[in-house]
Formats: C-alpha cells, structure tokens, sequence
C-alpha cells in the first residue's frame, strides 16, 4: 500500500500546488522576488513531507498548502493596496548607478561589490561603467541600464585596476602591466593618492576611466 500512497499523494500534491501558483498569479523567472522563491520552498517541502512521512495524511498535506496559500494571497494583496507593507515585504528597486555616479551606499545595501556589478553590465553587453548612465537593480536581482545616448561602444573590454583604493594586481597582469606603469597613467590623469580612487578602469582604444570617492553618492 506504501507505493500507489506515494502515488496519489504526488498527483494530489502537484494538483493542488498548480492551483495555487495559478492563483497567486504569473510571473516570468527573472521578476521572481526573494519572497516569491520563499513561499515557493515552503509549498514545495509541505508536500515532500507528506509523501516521505506516513504519518502525514493527504488532509493535512492539503489543509497545509490551503493555509499558506491564504497566506501568501492575502500578503500579495496587502502589499498592492497598502504601499507602506510592499518594501518591508517585497522589497524595493535600488538606484546602484545615479547620472553617472556610482552609489556607494545603495552597493553596500544590496551587498555587492564593484566587480560583481560590473560583471552583470557584461551580461548586458557593456563592458564599461563609462558607458552607463543609470543602473536599476530590480527586486528581482537583475539590473536595469539606460546608457549614454552618445557612447559608442568600445572594441576592447575595460580592466578594473584600482577597486576601492587597492590595486588589483590580478588584474595588472592581465592587461601585461605593473604597479609602476599604473602610478604614472594615474600622475598623468593628475592623481598622486590611490586611496582617493573609488574605482579605475583601463582599455587599450580608451585608456582610463577614473571616478574618486569625491565623485561617488
């Protein structure tokens, strides 16, 4: 009797898990918020444990996605008439990228670093922050970017040398240069601290694009 419980337990489950997501309505992968994925970990185990537990009858199974579907749908109500509930809840987009400027502190909240948001521009084919003008990241986690209407694209990725005041000396090697190459381009762009430097991005058919924590959100 073990196998065809298992069997209906399943087909009840998938069933009633259906119609719940159907209920709380479409969404496409990347507008999935981390609350979405939440309540969707929990729908998913309430059945996992009825189907690996045979004490856990497929009443209670149902009556426990019943209850946090309720839940979850009055939540997405609240949070569509009450403004004031949908940040706290659901979160909010964040400016990481300001008419050109880089928010230090919106970086710090969503906890990325530089290189991590550089990294999803070149997902978006943008291989410079000289490029960008404003970034968005949604509360789904993907970015949003308005570019310069005049910047053309370069041909060759640029190099973050300087993150934060350090030297990155990874990536000095990548680009086939040394500490000492860096000092003087940064003397000639009229730079003699490197502490005071946010961020500095190198590429051959550009050369440096420079931007100090003065300049920075």
């Amino acid at each position: 009797m073990i196998y065809p419980t298992i069997f209906f337990k399943l087909l009840i489950g998938l069933v009633a898990l259906v119609f719940v997501t159907r209920l709380l309505g479409k969404k496409h992968m990347s507008q999935v918020t981390p609350f979405d994925f939440v309540y969707a970990l929990i729908l998913g185990g309430t059945v996992e444990e009825t189907i690996y537990h045979q004490d856990h009858t497929i009443p209670q199974m149902l009556f426990s996605i019943a209850v946090w579907g309720v839940l979850i749908y009055s939540v997405e109500k609240l949070t569509q008439r009450f403004d004031k509930l949908r940040r706290p809840l659901k979160g909010s987009s964040q400016i990481l990228i300001n008419d050109g400027k880089v928010s230090i502190k919106e970086l710090e909240r969503a906890n990325l670093e530089l290189e991590e948001l550089r990294g999803m521009l070149r997902q978006k084919d943008i291989f410079s922050l000289k490029s960008v003008k404003y970034v968005f990241l949604e509360t789904s986690g993907e970015i949003s970017v308005m570019k310069y209407k005049d910047q053309e694209e370069t041909e060759e990725p640029s190099i973050l040398l300087v993150d934060e005041g350090r030297i990155l000396e990874h990536n000095l090697e990548i680009a086939g240069k040394d500490t000492d190459w860096l000092m003087n381009g940064l003397s000639k762009e009229g730079i003699s601290d490197i502490k005071d430097i946010y961020y500095a991005e190198w590429s051959i058919p550009e050369g440096f694009f420079i931007k100090k924590f003065e300049h920075c959100i």
